[in-house]
């Protein structure tokens, strides 16, 4: 099992009251709903490995090179040697070093890597994976890996993650008419404003659906535009044409890396906690108790 665990964090900030509170007064809503996600997740799925994978760089410079407008409207601070600094609720900044300091003091994996999104680690991890593997995103960019013949599914949450809609092929089909690699073309040809993808103009989610079906795949559909037999309208040709710049760059940038050089670590879900005393120490600052024996008696199970 994969985490998207930014996507998940985020979610549980959202959904969780900021009335919950350290002891200080400090906010821990989003540190307690993500201990009681993973708590639920393993419970209903109980997977042998476990990994929260990690946006090292949120917004990577070699995707925002192709596409200057990826992700620009969420940049706060933009810096010189390192990522931007993502926009960020201001109560739910000071939570992650707090998620983080957990996750290590519990044993659960928690893997990043320089100039990569955590998609990147997921694609990767997913790719060397030799059994079937489930990935936990609010994230539809990652439908891309959806693989029926090689287990790999999405769980993606629609309330909480007691509530998920099981993303396989026949998902897939059914809502957008493509299978796991189609996604990305499709979701290139569309756009999607939340990351900044202007898409080609004049090309939404239903025309994008038909033309992958008509042609098969983004190259066929840009050969149609050179043949003018193809059954086209004028105006999708002359629109596809005018954005033949964005399409040659858009499927690096859409596609999540498979190649990502990652540190050594160890999947497998713990049984007990790595640091036991780190981790009393933070159950009590931070009033964590409940979600904490909660997670706890659930990874002893």
């Amino acid at each position: 099992m994969l985490l998207d665990t930014a996507s998940l964090y985020f979610r549980a900030y959202f959904g969780v009251p900021d009335s919950v509170r350290a002891p200080d007064g400090t906010p821990v809503n989003a540190v307690r709903g993500l201990l009681d996600f993973i708590a639920r997740l393993v419970q209903d799925h109980r997977p042998d490995d476990l990994v929260a994978c990690w946006d090292n760089d949120w917004r990577p410079h070699w995707r925002v090179e192709l596409i200057p407008s990826y992700k620009a409207h969420r940049v706060a601070v933009e810096t010189e040697t390192g990522p931007d600094a993502e926009e960020i609720p201001d109560t739910l900044s000071p939570q992650v070093p707090v998620i983080e300091d957990v996750l290590d003091a519990l044993g659960i994996a928690r893997v990043g890597a320089d100039g990569y999104e955590a998609d990147d680690i997921i694609g990767t991890l997913t790719g060397r994976a030799t059994g079937p593997v489930d990935i936990v995103t609010g994230d539809r960019d990652l439908f891309q890996l959806v693989d029926d013949a090689r287990g790999r599914r999405v769980l993606y949450p629609l309330k909480g993650v007691g509530t998920l809609q099981v993303t396989d092929e026949a998902w897939l089909r059914e809502k957008y008419g493509v299978d796991g690699p189609g996604y990305v073309d499709l979701a290139l040809l569309r756009g999607d404003p939340s990351d900044g993808l202007p898409g080609v103009p004049g090309i939404g989610e239903k025309t994008a659906a038909k033309l992958l079906d008509t042609f098969g795949d983004l190259a066929g559909i840009m050969a149609a535009v050179d043949d003018p037999r193809a059954k086209l309208t004028p105006a999708q040709r002359k629109r596809l044409d005018e954005a033949r710049d964005y399409v040659a760059v858009a499927p690096k940038v859409v596609r999540v890396a498979s190649d990502v050089q990652l540190p050594d670590f160890d999947p497998a879900l713990p049984a007990e906690p790595r640091d036991p005393a780190t981790l009393d120490e933070l159950a009590t600052r931070w009033g964590l108790g409940g979600a904490l024996q909660r997670l706890l008696s659930t990874l002893q199970g």
